[in-house]
Order: structure tokens, then sequence, then C-alpha cells
């Protein structure tokens, strides 16, 4: 495709949630090679499944796409395959690891006898803390595996290469999603923002004793506004079940005037917080971008399986009882470097952050301009690498061990009917029911 070519660019983004829906479609953008006066043309595909985003969810992420559906994996990938239809030039998967090593591999059988392909992209929503191994190598064979930190490209390349894996898809970017105004003082009133995860911690426990940490901090003091900042509400899923959403715990709690649950873009809610708090969300990467004061919480521990592993030597790592008394972290400035989220830094803590993304749509520009195009998609794992591991991984997605779809696999030439629909929303309503209420009681039951 020459560079004077005025056509828009196209680019597919296939999601499996909310989150990953932003991540997607704002790195599409970001990434986009300048190729023609117009923005490029952006299709949504919605992943059909237990995290498929809601009409509220979408809204509240707020990207816009030319057309955006939900499908099964074998619908999207026909839709790949179909001929005739005008080609995507890029191609984004923002999946969980396994179903992005599912597509490729039903990618490469539907792209086989094709002269040309998109350029395919993947990589992680946020911090990367715990199955770096494992998420990382299914994601092997995409074209460009993002990585959205100096300290993350370096990571990504280690594992590559310690494997024997091609490392060159490696590109070093930041998070899609950073912005917004610089933190410049205090605000009135004076602001702290929680920022809760779905699936961290786990247990009831802890994330009452957070809760409970939360509103004492509201009573010790009356003249900050303290707001617990959530992902989504009760029945919808994001990235990760949450199997005890926080709005059914405060319930049980009397709290003062001054604590309050917040929805809504976390853009947004930065721009009015003073101090934020979490255990290990990626919004303490947003706030950091934003300079705002961030702390990561040590009073459950630091452990990997809470993810704020990840923030030592970041100089955020704090108590609730340190933040009771006023303390106000300040960051290493040489750990926010390698994290690529320095307000005016780039990837290696040099330029802008607008030019974090300058590498990735250079890569997409000469694969673009390649004669044939793109070279076969050629992920590490096959039949003669893990012929034990990649079957199963590709079942889950209706799909056989070379990637052609199984007899029976779903795949809905049009949209479902009335009933159809009905039926399925009755079905996620009685999945949801199972994981955030049945399963909690049966798991206590088996505790006594």
């Amino acid at each position: 495709m020459p560079a004077s070519n005025a056509k828009p660019l196209r680019i597919a983004v296939l999601a499996d949630s909310d989150t990953r829906w932003k991540w997607g479609a704002l790195t599409a953008g970001r990434i986009a090679p300048d190729r023609a006066q117009a923005g490029p043309v952006l299709d949504g595909f919605l992943l059909r499944g237990r995290a498929t985003p809601t009409a509220r969810q979408l809204t509240e992420v707020g990207v816009r796409a030319d057309s955006l559906r939900e499908v099964t994996a074998v619908e999207f990938l026909r839709a790949m395959g179909e001929e005739g239809a005008e080609p995507y030039d890029v191609l984004v998967l923002a999946l969980v690891g396994g179903g992005v090593q599912a597509m490729l591999h039903g990618l490469r059988r539907v792209w086989e006898d094709r002269e040309r392909r998109p350029v395919v992209v993947t990589g992680y929503v946020g911090v990367v803390y715990e199955k770096l191994a494992d998420g990382l190598l299914l994601r092997h064979g995409a074209d460009l595996v993002l990585a959205n930190s100096r300290q993350d490209a370096e990571r990504f390349r280690t594992v590559f290469e310690g494997v024997g894996a091609d490392a060159s898809a490696v590109t070093e970017v930041a998070l899609p999603f950073l912005g917004g105004a610089p933190y410049t003082g205090e605000h009135d009133p004076y602001t702290v923002v929680f920022a809760a995860q779905p699936s961290v911690p786990e247990n009831r426990r802890d994330r009452t004793y957070l809760l409970e940490r939360l509103v004492r901090h509201a009573r010790l003091h009356p003249e900050r506004e303290v707001l617990l900042k959530l992902r989504s509400r009760p029945g919808e899923h994001t990235t990760h079940i949450e199997e005890l959403p926080y709005q059914k715990l405060a319930q049980k709690l009397d709290a003062p005037a001054n604590f309050r649950l917040v929805y809504g873009n976390m853009g947004e809610v930065l721009d009015r917080t003073d101090l934020m708090v979490t255990v290990s969300s990626t919004a303490a990467l947003e706030s950091l971008h934003r300079r705002i004061p961030t702390v990561v919480l040590t009073d459950l521990g630091v452990r990997e399986a809470l993810g704020n592993h990840h923030f030592v030597g970041s100089g955020c790592l704090s108590s609730w009882d340190r933040l009771d008394a006023g303390h106000r972290p300040v960051p290493d400035e040489e750990w926010v470097a390698r994290q690529g989220v320095a307000a005016g830094g780039g990837p290696a803590g040099t330029g802008t952050y607008d030019r974090a993304f300058d590498a990735a749509r250079e890569r997409i520009a000469k694969l673009l301009d390649r004669p044939a195009g793109p070279a076969p998609l050629a992920p590490y794992y096959t039949l003669a690498t893990a012929s034990g591991y990649l079957p199963g991984i590709l079942a889950r997605h209706h799909l056989g061990p070379d990637g052609t779809p199984l007899p029976g696999a779903p795949a809905a030439d049009k949209e479902p009917g009335p009933v159809r629909q009905i039926v399925r929303r009755a079905a996620r309503g009685a999945y949801r029911h199972g994981v955030q209420r049945v399963a909690p009681v049966i798991r206590r039951m088996g505790e006594l």
C-alpha cells in the first residue's frame, strides 16, 4: 500500500471485555500510520462470552467505532476470511492470552491462500504482574506484541529469547489511555479516590478490611471527599470476575456523608483527585502520569497475588495508617520513567507521550508497504512444540488443532432473533448470579 494512497486505513478490533475494548480501540487510534487526510475506519467486534460488555459499559468507555457487533470466535474468523470483502489493514486482538492464541491459529488458516493480510497487533491492558511467560507465549505470533513500558519490553524479549522464539515482534509503546491535565494543586474539597479492582483482593475479609479503612479515613477527615471508584455495577462483568462487589459490602456499613460510590470514566474522576489509593490497579499508572499523589497499599502485604509487588521501588508503597496521618508519597522518578507514564515522558523517558507510539506506527507502515505484505502468522505454540496444551486452548473457541472450526461450532449467519436474544441474556444473568451469589455461599459452606 503506497504512502500516497488516499484511502483511509481500515482497522478491526476484537475485544472480550469493556476494559480490553477500551485498550484495543484507543491503541488502534494511536498506532495507525498517517496515510490519509481522513482518520482510520474502525470496526469493532465483541467476542461473545461471560464478560461481553453491556451498552452502559460501552458508553462509559467512550470510544466510538464506525461499526460494532457481537460475534463468536468462529463468526469473527468467517468475517475475516470472506472473499470479496474489503480487507482490513490492521487487526488488534484485545483478548486474554488463550483467545489471542486461538485467533492466531484460526486466522492463519483462513488467510493461508491470501496474497495479503492485515497486520496483527496484540498486547496487555495494563500492569503485567502474573503469568508472564504463560500469557506472553500465548500472544507470540502476532506481528506486533505491544509492551507498555521499557521494563515490559525488556521482560518480553527475555521470555521469547529464553524459549528460542523470535522476539522481534516486541514493540515498546505506552498505555493508550494516559492523558489529561497534570495535577496542579489541591481541590476544594480535597478528594481521596480508592480505585477498586474486581479480583484483587479476592476474599471477603480483605475486601471488607479495605472498605472499612476507606470509611474510617472519611470519618477521620470530614473535610475531605472520599470516593470509592467502581469498575462495574452489580450483575455486570469486566475483565475479571467479581464475586464480592464492594457495593454489597458497603450496604452493611454506616458510612459518613463525605463517603460515596462513583462510576464513570476514570479520566473524569482523576480530574478532581488529590490522592489516588489502590492495591495494584492500572489507575495508579494513569494517576502517576498526571503527577497526582498516588499510593499503592501495603496493608495486605506486598505480594505477587495482589500485584502490588510490581510497584516495589516506585516510592508509592504505603499504608492506611500513614495516609490517615497525612502522608503524601513522592514517586521515584527513575522508576516512573521505566514505566512510560511520566507526564511528558516517552517510553524511555525522552520525548513526549505522543511519541511513545512512533515505533509501532513505523513498524506497521513498513509491514503494509512490503510488496507481498506481512509473512504468514507463525505462533511459537504449534502441535510440534505444545501438542498437549495447544489443542485445549483452541477447543475452548470451537477450533480444531489445525485452526479450523469444529463440527457444531456456533456461527450464526445473521443477528439472533428476539427469542434467542432473551435466552442469551437470561443465560448470562444466571451465570453472573451463580458467580456473585451461589459460588460464595458454597465456598463458605466448604470452609465450615
